[in-house]
This record gives structure tokens, C-alpha cells and sequence, in this order.
């Protein structure tokens, strides 16, 4: 119960980092470049289509995986559905009516939102790092090689959606800090928790 509560609470902070990346309007990381792309040209929240894409990889995931554990996949089913929600109800609910005007301001809030969620992604098991780190597990390449694939993929996606839909452009600077900080974090807080819960405990 301990471990279902705490990965909630990394779950609401990493759609509230997702959320003020978002808000501050400085171009988002690839991935929600991706999702509020589509979100513009189909006019559904960007949550519910961060939920999708994010089921779309559980998915993959699940086909990769040697041993189906069932309880943990409807538990990161439940977790993304929750996180799309939680960012629909930040986004438009309680930063909606909230406008920033001074860019630097703007810069800050991105790099925090950026930190806040690449730090809870680093924690807890997400569909798309997950099915990363599993086809790395088999492949040759690192989990980070891959991320950075999914990350470029989901740019080049958003350009062309834009395009063709005569839409603004996500893909700005903090697209590009996003593309080499993100991924950087995951990597490197998964690592410091794995190192953490190798550690003997005290007696």
C-alpha cells in the first residue's frame, strides 16, 4: 500500500512538471511536442492524448515481456490514465487562466517542470521508458540510445503534423534543451535508485 501511495504522489508530480512545461510556452519535449500537436488538430485535451500515446507503448511493452505480470500492467494502466487526467486538470483547470509575459520567468518554469518530471520518471516505471529499457535488455543499444529514438521520432512527427494542419510550431529552444536534458535526468536518477535500493539496509 506504502509503495501504490508514493507512486501516485510521483505520478501527480511528474504531470505537474509536465503541465508547467507546457504552460511556460517556450516549445515542450519532444514527446508532449508530439501530444499537443495532435491535441491541436483534433481539439482533444492534450492529457487524454498523452494517456493514448502512453497505451499505445504499455501495449508494445507487454508484448515484449517474457513474464506477463498482469497486477503490475493494469497498475501502469491505471497510473496513465491517472496522469492524463491530473495534467488535464493542472493545464486547463488550474494554470489556465495563469499568464506569464517575462521570458526568463517562462525558461525557469520549463527547466523545473522538466526536472520535476524527468525525476519521477527516473522513479517510477513508465510505459515508454519501460518498453525502452526492455528492448534494450535484448538489443545491443542503451535505454538511453532508444529514448533519444523516441524523442526524435516524436519531433519529427510534430513538425509534420503542424504542417500540415497550418498550426503553430511546438518544436521551439525548449524542445531542444528538453531533447538533451530529459533523458539525461531519467538516466541518471533511475541510476542513483537502483544504487539506493542496493544498498544494505540498517538493522
Amino acid at each position: 500500500m506504502k509503495k501504490v501511495i508514493q507512486s501516485i504522489l510521483l505520478y501527480i508530480m511528474s504531470a505537474v512538471g509536465v503541465s508547467l512545461t507546457l504552460k511556460a510556452d517556450v516549445g515542450v519535449s519532444s514527446f508532449n511536442a508530439m501530444n499537443l500537436s495532435i491535441s491541436e488538430c483534433t481539439s482533444i485535451k492534450v492529457g487524454t492524448i498523452t494517456f493514448i500515446a502512453n497505451l499505445i507503448f504499455l501495449i508494445g511493452y507487454i508484448c515484449l515481456c517474457e513474464k506477463k505480470d498482469f497486477k503490475k500492467f493494469t497498475l501502469m494502466f491505471i497510473s496513465i490514465l491517472f496522469f492524463g487526467i491530473v495534467i488535464n486538470f493542472f493545464l486547463y483547470t488550474i494554470f489556465g487562466s495563469i499568464h506569464i509575459e517575462y521570458y526568463l520567468v517562462r525558461m525557469g518554469l520549463f527547466i523545473f517542470g522538466t526536472i520535476l518530471a524527468g525525476g519521477s520518471i527516473g522513479i517510477i516505471p513508465f510505459p515508454i521508458e519501460g518498453l525502452c529499457l526492455r528492448i534494450a535488455e535484448i538489443t545491443k543499444p542503451t535505454f538511453s540510445q532508444y529514448r533519444y529514438c523516441v524523442d526524435f521520432f516524436s519531433i519529427i512527427l510534430s513538425i509534420t503534423i503542424s504542417l500540415l494542419y497550418i498550426l503553430p510550431i511546438n518544436i521551439r529552444e525548449g524542445t531542444i534543451i528538453s531533447f538533451f536534458l530529459l533523458s539525461g535526468i531519467i538516466s541518471y536518477t533511475r541510476l542513483k535508485f537502483e544504487n539506493y535500493q542496493l544498498k544494505p539496509k540498517a538493522q
